[in-house]
């Protein structure tokens, strides 16, 4: 069974758990605490050199790291991820586009603000941020609506890798209008999974 190490309010980690969740594959998930130091233990960076999260433990020996990496390899053979030419490449386009205009904004703004507390030192920096965060968004919204076969047919991992929060803020919450239904502690809209509050 796989095991995930990380943090359920992490974005690169919920969208691990995600995927796990629609695919339906049994795993254990064991917290980690990055502000209290535990993914630079011994026994985390056996796991991950690098100390980041989230690691997926496949077995014994192997464990695999990078968020997008890891959605790769959980989708493959499965819709969420084209098998080959110019659909497989658009998800690889979302996934670069996410760690390169997207994460850098939205998740280091909400790192500062929810994981930090808004220090005063770091106020600067997480105002810095706002444009790029929504320059994103406007991306998204703008590209996904003119790409409507990747929300109704393909269901692929571009949309859970810019998961911005496992609480959609409203703007992106336009994107993917749509019926919900309660899961299981988790709410599904048009397919994607988001946390109840």
């Amino acid at each position: 069974m796989y095991c995930v190490y990380g943090d359920i309010f992490s974005g690169n980690c919920y969208k691990i758990k995600l995927l796990l969740e629609l695919l339906q594959i049994e795993h254990e998930w064991k917290h980690v605490d990055i502000l209290a130091g535990e993914t630079h233990t011994e026994q985390f960076l056996a796991k991950n050199q690098n100390a980041k999260i989230p690691v997926l433990q496949i077995d014994d020996s192997t464990c695999l790291s990078e968020s997008n990496a890891i959605l790769n390899s959980l989708a493959e053979g499965f819709s969420f991820l084209p098998d080959h030419g110019i659909e497989r490449a658009r998800v690889l386009q979302w996934q670069f586009f996410e760690q390169y205009s997207h994460e850098p904004y939205i998740a280091v703004a909400r790192y500062i603000n929810k994981y930090l507390g808004m220090p005063k030192d770091r106020e600067a920096e997480y105002h810095a941020k706002q444009v790029g965060g929504h320059k994103a968004l406007q991306v998204m919204s703008i590209s996904w609506r003119k790409l409507p076969f990747w929300l109704a047919h393909h269901q692929p991992l571009p949309t859970s890798a810019c998961l911005p929060t496992p609480r959609w803020p409203t703007k992106v919450d336009s994107i993917f209008q749509g019926t919900r239904k309660s899961l299981d502690g988790w709410k599904i809209s048009n397919r994607y999974l988001i946390m109840s509050a």
